[in-house]
């Protein structure tokens, strides 16, 4: 069993996150583990990391997020169930934007406390882009589970209606992935330092960042290769001896 094992189930949360407070108080202990892997990544869930190889199962430090993209709709926007595994005496955080550099990110937060280093707590907050300020913010989450061993936090939540458009008509699942880190000094949260920005990325395809290869051509005079002046010289040959028969 890990030492310092703790999990957070909660069916539905609804929370205000204020300055100093923790996430929830709806916490229960199990002998479960949150299981945060590679598997599916690219097929069935979008994955994100830094470094590009990180493994979530091993023990190398590492950020690692992946995404599956649930009940897509309009205009009530799409549900997004989240993998979070990071190092860090404080937190670990997965971050949403349309645009890292101006307006605001959604900030979600899977920290240990800092008293113990062994009970986990979630949080919300809102990130000013332009100047890093952390905003406590009012956001809908599910299915809440988190797990502290150590300095590594794994962590997996649910956000429903997710739309990055601002037009309820019609559903966007375009943001760019944050992931970083911070510190947590007694239960306030420390300012976000951003590891990874994955650019924009489209969460409802598993497939979103994996490089396509272009399609092979044929090298120029390759061998086996009938280029098309030799099919030219064949036809004229076979025509010239047609019509000298005649």
């Amino acid at each position: 069993m890990e030492r310092g094992l703790m999990i957070l189930l909660v069916a539905v949360l609804m929370v205000y996150l204020s300055p100093g407070v923790k996430g929830t108080s709806h916490l229960s202990f199990s002998n479960d583990t949150v299981n945060v892997t590679r598997l599916g990544c690219g097929n069935t869930k979008l994955c994100v990391s830094t470094p590009d190889d990180c493994d979530p199962a091993g023990n190398k430090s590492c950020l690692f997020a992946a995404v599956v993209a649930n009940n897509t709709m309009a205009p009530n926007g799409t549900e997004l169930a989240f993998e979070l595994r990071g190092d860090s005496a404080g937190y670990v955080a997965l971050g949403l934007t349309v645009n890292a550099s101006e307006g605001t990110t959604m900030l979600f937060i899977c920290a240990q406390n800092s008293s113990d280093n062994e009970s986990f707590f979630f949080r919300t907050m809102d990130r000013n882009n332009s100047n890093n300020e952390l905003t406590p913010t009012e956001t809908r989450v599910k299915g809440i589970t988190g797990m502290v061993n150590g300095s590594v936090i794994k962590c997996e939540f649910i956000v429903p209606k997710v739309n990055a458009s601002n037009t309820r008509s019609s559903h966007d699942t375009t943001f760019s992935i944050l992931l970083g880190t911070g510190n947590v000094t007694g239960n306030a949260i420390g300012p976000f330092n951003t590891s990874l920005n994955s650019g924009p990325l489209n969460l409802a395809d598993p497939a979103s960042n994996v490089p396509t290869s272009a399609p092979p051509t044929s090298a120029p005079n390759s061998s086996g290769a009938v280029q098309p002046h030799a099919v030219l010289l064949l036809l004229s040959v076979l025509t010239l001896s047609v019509l000298l028969r005649a």
